[in-house]
This record gives structure tokens, C-alpha cells and sequence, in this order.
């Protein structure tokens, strides 16, 4: 029912009741009225709360779809805009059925509804990583240093974590993870895991700067333990210089100042 039958709604009885007399509105039981309304309320509350919250899905997809274009990521594609967005606006439909019933966006306490994320095979981690700049700043992210030349190729998806086919796909319920700034990788990992949920990817962890930027703040970074190669290194996200840096850390070291990131689960369609 939409707002202007409900008021409608409302108008009709109260008029109804103005003409009712004083003896039947005395006689009435007051417990009456809220067990007859609240059936007739509560329906078309839910169901408003239902297109409000497919709504914002959507109008959040479509900015985040609208800020890759102009970031650049076609180019870096190797696609016009159109070809690009023939790859990703088909998912528009999973982040509106997923997502409509997730809480809006909330960067500042870590905890976003749903990422669109753009696969390496599409867009290269050291391009993808370049496009990321803080709130306030003009200095774009990088890969540190300490990967050794094609290191990064060799941080792929590790054990536990399935990525959906394609070249894009979205990622919900996400967290940066500061519950975990201070704890040892490891640990931090095995709880993750015993949540059900899942750990971030490179590409992931990228894809969640690049549509929330204020998410990465001091203090509050976060390690990508979804992304491994076979040694003790987890990539991470910090900033450095005032910009994002992409680098990684001993997954037996505590650092206070990065948390992991996890999410609910991955969809496609």
C-alpha cells in the first residue's frame, strides 16, 4: 500500500470516528482499535520497507557501476563503456534481491552491504590498485615494493574461498575487521572461518576501497587473508604517504593497526 492510500486511510476514520457518538466511542473497548489496525499496518509497512530497501540497492549498484566508468576501468579493460557495462550491469538484479535486505552502507564503522568487484582476469591488481585515492587526497594507491617482480600474479584465491565465474561479480555483508586489529593473522583466520564467513581476496580487498574509500582509515587497515601463495605472507591494505598501499605481513605477526577483512558470501546472479 503506498503512503498516500495510508493516509487516505487514516483521514477516513478519522472522520468516521468525529461522527461517531460519545456514547459508542465510550462503550467501544480501547484494545479494540489497535487489534483491528495493526494487521492492516503492519502489511504494508513490511512492504514498504521491502521497495525502500530494493531501492537502495539498486541506486547503490548503479553508483558504484557509475564510479568504475569514471575511474577509468574501461580503459584499463581494454573495453569501451558499453562493452564494460554489458560485463557488469547484469548484476544488478543479485545486489537487489541480496542486498535489499542488508543495512545501508556504514563506511566509517567498517561494515558495508555489498562490493562489486572486478575480476584480475579483467583489470590487473598493480592497475586496479592504482585507481584507489583516500577522501581529501589526489595520491593514488600502489603495490609495495617488497612484492618481488610477478609476486602478485602468484596470490591467488587460497583454500576455502571460491570465487564465482566471470569477470565481475559482488561481494556482501563485508567488514573491515578491526575486531581483529592486534591479534595474530592466524588466529584472526580460524575465527573468520568458524563465523562461516569468508576472508577477502587482493582483488576484494581493492574493490572495497575503490567504492568506499573512507573505509581505510588510520589504525583501522586490514589484511586480504583470501589471497595466498604458499608461504607465510598475507597481502594487506594500509595507507602510506597518504595513499593505500597494497603490501603484506608474517601471518604470525600482530599488528595493532590491521584488522581482517571478511565477508557473508560472494553471488553472481
Amino acid at each position: 500500500m503506498s503512503i498516500t492510500r495510508q493516509q487516505s486511510s487514516q483521514q477516513s476514520s478519522q472522520q468516521s470516528s468525529q461522527q461517531s457518538s460519545p456514547q459508542s466511542s465510550q462503550q467501544s473497548s480501547p484494545q479494540a482499535q489497535p487489534q483491528q489496525s495493526s494487521p492492516q499496518q503492519s502489511r504494508p509497512q513490511a512492504a514498504e520497507q521491502v521497495a525502500q530497501g530494493a531501492s537502495g540497492a539498486g541506486k547503490e549498484f548503479d553508483r558504484q557501476v557509475e564510479n568504475l566508468l569514471r575511474l577509468g576501468y574501461p580503459a584499463r579493460a581494454g573495453l569501451d563503456e558499453q562493452a564494460f557495462a554489458a560485463v557488469v550491469t547484469p548484476l544488478r538484479s543479485a545486489a537487489v534481491a541480496h542486498g535489499a535486505a542488508l543495512p545501508a552502507p556504514d563506511p566509517a564503522e567498517g561494515r558495508v552491504p555489498f562490493v562489486l568487484v572486478v575480476a584480475r582476469a579483467l583489470v590487473p591488481v598493480e592497475e586496479s590498485m592504482s585507481l584507489t585515492v583516500l577522501p581529501g587526497r589526489t595520491g593514488t594507491g600502489f603495490v609495495d615494493r617488497s612484492f618481488e617482480p610477478g609476486s602478485v600474479a602468484r596470490f591467488v584465491p587460497a583454500e576455502g574461498v571460491d570465487l564465482p565465474d566471470g569477470r565481475a561479480y559482488l561481494l556482501f555483508g563485508v567488514e573491515r575487521g578491526e575486531e581483529f586489529c592486534g591479534a595474530v593473522p592466524n588466529t584472526a583466520m580460524e575465527t573468520v572461518a568458524r563465523r562461516g564467513r569468508t576472508l577477502l581476496t587482493m582483488e576484494e580487498g581493492i574493490a572495497l576501497v575503490t567504492q568506499h574509500p573512507g573505509i581505510l582509515v588510520k589504525n583501522k587497515c586490514f589484511s586480504l587473508g583470501g589471497s595466498r601463495c604458499g608461504d607465510s605472507r598475507v597481502p594487506a591494505i594500509w595507507i602510506s604517504r597518504n595513499t593505500p598501499k597494497l603490501g603484506w605481513c608474517w601471518e604470525g605477526n600482530p599488528h595493532t593497526w590491521l584488522g581482517m577483512a571478511s565477508a557473508a558470501h560472494r553471488a553472481a546472479e
